[in-house]
């Protein structure tokens, strides 16, 4: 029979270990071993035990940027993880510490181990503990059956974990929010080994030079991290699982947002810097298991409960960082709350402004650019500068499409967005996830499965990424790879110089501890718009208020207010 018919014998889990242990007591009698000495024979071990397509990967790159030493993956799907520390290190206390908090906390299969201990956890929770031996008098790694087959075992639960699907949009939440601190964590730790010519440390540059100014490594870091949790969560939510598995290489993007989906190819797609790669494999396998249709049955239909990714953003930003949510003042408003507020925009567009259409009235109207020409232009513009995720937009949208088929003319949906809704709903926000959710139900809205709609090339919906309470930006000059950002920012920045607004709608952030102390709403606040007196809340009756405590006058929600009544007395109407 010739070689090739004869097949290699794989050797058993037994003589595996049995090798392993060995190869551990030779490496350790030089005298000369550290904790690095050992990586070659585990690796050898997993790659032994896990058959075949499992590969363990131990990245000096990787574990720089906060990963554990081993990321274990069976033909490129992660299996797992393995954090290693120096033979006869104290587990106990490396147990206890902050670093394994966090891998506990974000990787839901994770062995500890110093070489010869093997401590398994599962979703965080310790579930089986082995010793493969012990060192004797004589410095030779001995063990018995038992402790070969305890072993043995261990990694036998280790490859075959296999988390359920999940179903419950907390868990979701919580799981995400779990991988999301994580790779917030690696890109803080990337931009503090970076040099200036590094790519992530470029990107952070051309943030600052045309969208948020005084942006800290911290938010950066904040704001790409939310990028790829809620950019995968959007993707998750549009990709076909008749296509295949859903990864973060089949993750795209529709093109209601050229924006996000080049910040998202950066974090989390196919420009991604391989540093962070494992945590989004990580993300998308979690997504890819859960049950979305379950998670957000009502999501993107027009009802009358509750949208439960409102929900969802609360219980993952809960579960991500409360702080940020104090901070930003993000709290959800109740869907009755919204549907009145709309309906009652609507009716005083009907009662008082003579527009027999509420918010679907396509009314025109004669504007002067910023060119000093005149041209018509939609009356009805509607804005919410604290646009969240979506919730008074999508509303507005409801509403209006409500209307048109109430006159019998839902076939003229389609033409009817092209011409007369794109090119007047705005919307602006400051954090990354839920600007991404807002696209995604916004989309989902205009375009859903029923109403024969789809993006024209070269349109998107006019949400934008921005600081609503901070000046409008200056056209700058950026780098190539910062044309995306510069243009979102000039796009947010015309609706805010030149789009005469009509509607402001929404529910701003209320914070007392105010985030936002840009110069420009400061100045607003107190009467003076660039060098242009103008209302002051500090004054009545042209008198000083007198407020003691101003920590009130400067709320976020007081800010929001302040904006709308400016962008208002601009339009005149």
């Amino acid at each position: 029979m010739g070689s090739e018919g004869i097949l290699e014998k794989k050797p058993s889990r037994t003589s595996a270990l049995r090798d392993y242990r060995r190869d551990v007591g030779k490496t350790r009698a030089t005298g000369q071993a550290t904790e690095h000495s050992y990586r070659s024979a585990l690796q050898t071990l997993i790659e032994t035990l896990g058959g075949d397509g499992v590969r363990a990967i131990n990245e000096p790159a990787h574990v720089a940027c906060g990963a554990p030493d081993f990321i274990v993956e069976r033909r490129g799907v992660p299996v797992g993880h393995i954090e290693c520390k120096n033979l006869g290190a104290n587990l106990g206390r490396v147990e206890a510490g902050d670093q394994l908090k966090r891998y506990r906390g974000g990787l839901p299969n994770l062995i500890l181990t110093d070489y010869l201990e093997f401590r398994w956890y599962a979703e965080g929770t310790p579930h089986e503990k082995a010793r493969l031996g012990r060192i004797d008098a004589r410095g030779a790694v001995a063990a018995n059956k038992a402790d070969v087959e305890q072993v043995g075992a261990l990694f036998g639960a280790f490859f075959e974990a296999d988390p359920p699907p999940v179903a419950d949009s907390r868990e979701l939440a919580e799981r995400m929010a779990s991988k999301t601190r994580l790779l917030r964590e690696g890109v803080k730790r990337i931009l503090a080994k970076e040099e200036r010519a590094g790519s992530l440390r470029a990107l952070l540059a051309g943030y600052r030079e045309v969208l948020i100014a005084n942006l800290s490594e911290e938010q950066f870091a904040d704001l790409q991290a939310q990028t790829a949790a809620y950019g995968l969560f959007a993707a998750r939510f549009l990709h076909d699982d008749r296509k295949g598995p859903f990864t973060r290489q089949s993750a795209v993007f529709a093109d209601t947002a050229p924006f996000l989906r080049d910040v998202f190819g950066r974090i989390a797609g196919r420009d991604i810097d391989p540093r962070l790669a494992w945590i989004v494999d990580d993300l998308a396998l979690i997504l890819g298991r859960a049950d979305m249709g379950a998670i957000l049955a009502d999501f993107g239909r027009r009802t009358r409960r509750e949208d439960p990714v409102v929900h969802f953003y609360e219980n993952f930003l809960a579960a991500y960082d409360p702080q940020l949510r104090e901070t930003r003042g993000v709290y959800y408003t109740p869907e009755p709350v919204v549907s009145y507020i709309t309906r009652s925009v609507d009716g005083l567009l009907r009662s008082r402004f003579g527009l027999a259409d509420g918010l679907a009235d396509t009314a025109a109207v004669e504007v002067e650019t910023s060119s000093g020409e005149v041209e018509s232009g939609p009356r009805v513009l509607i804005l919410d500068p604290a646009a969240g995720t979506g919730t008074f937009l999508r509303e507005a949208v409801s509403h209006i499409r409500a209307s048109i088929e109430k006159k019998g003319l839902a076939g003229v949906w389609p033409d009817y967005v092209r011409k007369h809704l794109l090119p007047r709903l705005f919307g602006f926000e400051f954090l990354m996830a839920p600007y991404a959710i807002c696209h995604l139900k916004l989309a989902l809205e205009i375009g859903g499965a029923n109403a024969g709609f789809r993006m024209p090339d070269g349109e998107r919906l006019r949400i934008f990424l921005t600081n609503t309470l901070e000046e409008a930006h200056e056209s700058a000059k950026t780098p190539l790879f910062a044309s995306e950002i510069a243009h979102e920012a000039a796009s947010a920045d015309a609706v805010k110089r030149e789009k005469p607004v009509m509607v402001v709608i929404g529910n701003p952030p209320y914070s007392g501890h105010s985030a936002n102390k840009g110069a420009w709403i400061r100045g607003l606040l107190r009467g003076d718009d660039r060098g242009e007196a103008t209302g002051s809340y500090f004054h009545i009756d042209g008198r000083p208020l007198g407020e003691r405590n101003p920590k009130w006058l400067n709320d976020d929600y007081v800010k929001f207010i302040r904006f709308a009544q400016w962008r208002i007395e601009r339009t005149g109407e």
